[in-house]
């Protein structure tokens, strides 16, 4: 296993609700078939950049987890460590889009394919090669699951691997409507880069000092987007912001995992530690990742709408 990235977590389907029709005064809603789910997104984002990586996850063994393992698979990731469950379903999400692109989802996954992979599953030797680790707070999401996650993110650490964290927080994935802070905060301490909504920063904060918290148990990089405000980015010997873009936004859907995917490229190529000693290639690399997120809400869907590095280039210039 030579793939030196693994993002781990969940791959789903996104239902993306694209138009209404009336019929007899029903306004009958019509909706396209998207490969999705938070870090498969991540996976292909970085596929689509060049760099080598795995997904580690789980799929039932339906037309859905076919149609997502030959969509991960069209784009360059590595699919060997998906696995297809023999009898749970694949996730499903609704999504639904205001006049602005953002959207809002309806999720489907109750005992769904991804949500039982087990810890047998991530063991030491799948990560035997990952010098980077990526995943989300939906995997947080149940008991089983959590323990899952904790062993994933042990063995990346112990690897020698950067433990790379979008919080990402789905507040209706949660059996009490709301996240467990303590829970998400517990592998927000664990990891070195730690990407934050506005909005997840301070429901997680409730209060305390989460900078000199995160920064004290070894984080190195922490980042919160704020919609189209700068992205304030947080290391600890500076801190600073870099704005974002006029875009015309289609769907929002992707553009956090767009970001984070055209970071972690970065991070592959240059090394996290190089980019920590020298702010202007740090400055560049989260421009990049920026930019990456624009072109990405700029267009439909996920796995689709995630740039390649030309894409990039061209969009921009």
């Amino acid at each position: 296993m030579n793939s030196s990235v693994v993002c781990f977590g969940e791959a789903l389907i996104d239902f993306l609700n694209v138009n209404a029709r009336d019929q007899q005064g029903l306004s009958i809603r019509q909706f396209e078939q998207f490969p999705g789910g938070a870090p498969a997104n991540v996976a292909v984002a970085l596929a689509k950049l060049k760099v080598p990586v795995r997904f580690l996850g789980q799929v039932g063994q339906d037309l859905f987890g076919e149609f997502l393992i030959q969509s991960l698979s069209h784009y360059g990731v590595d699919t060997r460590d998906t696995y297809r469950h023999p009898t749970a379903p694949t996730a499903l999400a609704f999504v639904f889009l205001d006049e602005h692109g953002d959207r809002s989802f309806s999720f489907y996954r109750n005992d769904s394919a991804d949500l039982l992979i087990t810890e047998a599953q991530c063991s030491p030797a799948r990560l035997a090669n990952c010098n980077l680790f990526h995943f989300c707070s939906n995997t947080l999401t149940q008991p089983a699951i959590t323990q899952t996650t904790r062993a994933a993110v042990a063995a990346a650490r112990a690897q020698g691997a950067v433990v790379s964290f979008d919080v990402n927080l789905r507040h209706n994935l949660w059996p009490e409507g709301r996240a467990d802070s303590a829970r998400v905060n517990e592998l927000v301490l664990q990891s070195d880069i730690v990407k934050f909504s506005r909005d997840e920063w301070d429901y997680l904060a409730q209060g305390v000092d989460m900078r000199g918290k995160c920064f004290d148990a070894g984080v190195q990089l922490m980042l919160i987007t704020d919609g189209g405000s700068p992205v304030q980015i947080l290391t600890a010997e500076s801190e600073f912001s870099l704005p974002i873009p006029a875009v015309n936004v289609v769907d929002t859907t992707a553009g956090g995992d767009g970001f984070s995917g055209g970071l972690l490229a970065a991070v592959h190529c240059t090394g996290l530690e190089t980019l920590l000693n020298d702010q202007e290639q740090l400055r560049r690399a989260v421009s990049f990742a920026i930019d990456c997120g624009a072109v990405s809400v700029s267009r439909k869907g996920a796995f689709p709408a995630l740039p390649t590095a030309q894409d990039v280039d061209v969009y921009w210039r």
